[in-house]
This record gives C-alpha cells, structure tokens and sequence, in this order.
C-alpha cells in the first residue's frame, strides 16, 4: 500500500483523511499543517502520494503543488478542495495535480482516487 503525505491546515480534516487511509491498509508517513511545511516535509519523506488542501495559511496549495512539482516531476499530489473552487482546480491541473477530492468526501471517494493515482 501506499505511503501517504497529509497537508491540511485543518487538524480535523487530517485526522479523518488517516483514519480513512489507515483503515485501507495505507502508511501515514507524515503531516503538514501549510504548503510550506508540506513541501518540506515531501523532500525530506519523499511520499508515494501526498494529499494537498488549497486554502492554507503561510503557502497555498496551489503554490506547494508548483514547487512539489519543480523538484519532482512525477510526484503524485491529490488536491482536497472545498466546493466552489473550480479556478483553482483548473490552476492544479496546469501544475500537475494527478487529481481532486471535494470536501466533504466519503470515504469511498478517497479510496477509490488513491487507488486509480497509484
């Protein structure tokens, strides 16, 4: 299974997405709680898939997404958005994002797109 990169600048959304992932046999390796954190924390744990909230204080996700990129072209980053963000969602694609889950999810959504990106 997979080895997992959470950054979310919401704790709840973290601990949802680990008891998610973890119940499906997936390894939290690490958690970030900005895109700045998150891009140190890529080059420093080198995840299988990092999953990436847009809206974060210090860095968006849009921002870490672009540097994850730079320094790993085929890094496989899934963009957690909330509804009503398409433009940004149009900018993650352009930067790379390997794809998207709006919040809220189900469990199955996030399961379902961690397998089809792996």
């Amino acid at each position: 299974m997979a080895k997992i990169l959470l950054v979310d600048d919401s704790k709840t959304s973290r601990k949802i997405l680990k008891g998610i992932l973890e119940d499906n046999g997936h390894t939290i390796i690490g958690e970030a709680s900005n895109g700045e954190e998150g891009v140190a924390k890529y080059k420093e744990l080198n995840p299988d898939i990092a999953t990436m909230d847009i809206t974060m204080p210090v860095m968006d996700g849009l921002e870490a997404l672009r540097l994850i990129m730079e320094y790993d072209k085929n890094a496989k980053v899934v963009m957690v958005t909330a509804a009503g963000q398409k433009t940004k969602m149009v900018d993650a694609v352009k930067y790379g994002a390997a794809d998207f889950l709006a919040k809220p999810f189900e469990a199955s959504q996030i399961i379902d797109i961690i397998k089809k990106v792996l």
